[in-house]
């Protein structure tokens, strides 16, 4: 009787296998999981609707990318019909890479736009050495991509901030600027011709920089233009990404609380009457139980949403 034993070689490769199997269905969970979330924050927020012609604002972002990409998707399988528009706004920065937006959108045969507008120069010449060029640079763009969606007749502009930038922004509003003040994902634009969509909302930044790993997007790099990222929202970045690994739970029931408002329980007096207030004799179930101990949850981590 003759016992045959697996070589190295044999080994190696059934464990070869096995982690490609794993890893297309761990493919196929955060392909499911990203275009669930994003058809959950189109159908929340009512952000697409038949006929609508999207302008997808393409930066060579991860996040962009992957905007495009799903959007893509679910146009196949949307219950409504869209056109999608890539446009993407070239400020000429040195060292700007203006073939590789062009190319890829050519290779997949998406209907593009390249608007080419010297910002660089205006904002080097207005802003001062050392300061943040962010907020001229971004106003600017806003401008002009305005002005795109008017000529290109777009309907809404979708731009890729994720869940985690709606975080980041809620905290260094509350601890710079004494607002309670996030990143809607729909809103009218501030020239009062446009509605902006983010359909990323819901999206986790780690589920998209997986995907744009899996896909090989060509990335840009985002600081050619030589300016630092906001050091104050890199500090509020690292802080929530702390609290998600000690607190498991407590990012998903943060995001959750910006749709849990309720006016009455703060102090804007512009949100709620306090001043008019009185007692009425009549019992309300939304009134305050002023000498309760707040109820949270036992275990935090077991709240989902979606």
């Amino acid at each position: 009787m003759s016992i045959t034993t697996a070589s190295s070689a044999d080994i190696e490769q059934a464990a070869a296998s096995a982690a490609d199997v794993r890893a297309r269905l761990e493919t196929n969970k955060l392909a499911k999981r990203l275009r669930r979330d994003v058809g959950q924050a189109i159908g929340d927020f009512n952000m697409i609707g038949e006929g609508d012609k999207v302008m997808v604002c393409l930066s060579g972002g991860k996040d962009s990318y992957a905007l495009l990409d799903i959007l893509l998707h679910m146009r196949e399988h949307a219950p409504v019909n869209f056109d999608i528009v890539a446009v993407n706004l070239d400020q000429k920065q040195p060292g700007f890479p203006a073939e590789v937006l062009p190319n890829y959108l050519k290779s997949i045969g998406v209907p593009y736009h390249i608007e080419t507008q010297d910002t660089y120069s205006i904002v080097k010449r207005v802003v001062p050495e050392g300061k943040t060029t962010c907020g001229l640079c971004s106003r600017l763009r806003r401008g002009i991509l305005y002005r795109v969606a008017d000529e290109l007749g777009a309907t809404r502009i979708a731009l890729g901030h994720h869940r985690d930038d709606i975080l980041q922004t809620l905290f260094l509003n509350m601890f710079f600027g004494s607002k309670i003040k996030a990143m809607p994902p729909k809103l009218v634009s501030d020239d009062g011709k446009h509605v902006v969509i983010r359909p990323l909302a819901y999206c986790r930044e780690d589920d998209l920089e997986a995907w744009a790993a899996h896909k090989r997007f060509p990335i840009i790099p985002c600081n050619l233009c030589g300016s630092q990222e906001n050091l104050q929202r890199q500090n509020i970045k690292a802080m929530l990404q702390d609290w998600d690994k000690r607190f498991p739970g407590r990012i998903k029931n943060l995001f959750r609380s910006l749709g849990n408002v309720v006016p009455s329980h703060l102090m804007d007096h512009d949100l709620y009457d306090f001043r008019n207030i009185e007692a009425t004799g009549i019992a309300d179930p939304d009134g305050d139980t002023a000498f309760d101990a707040p109820e949270f949850p036992k275990e935090a981590t077991a709240v989902e949403w979606l």
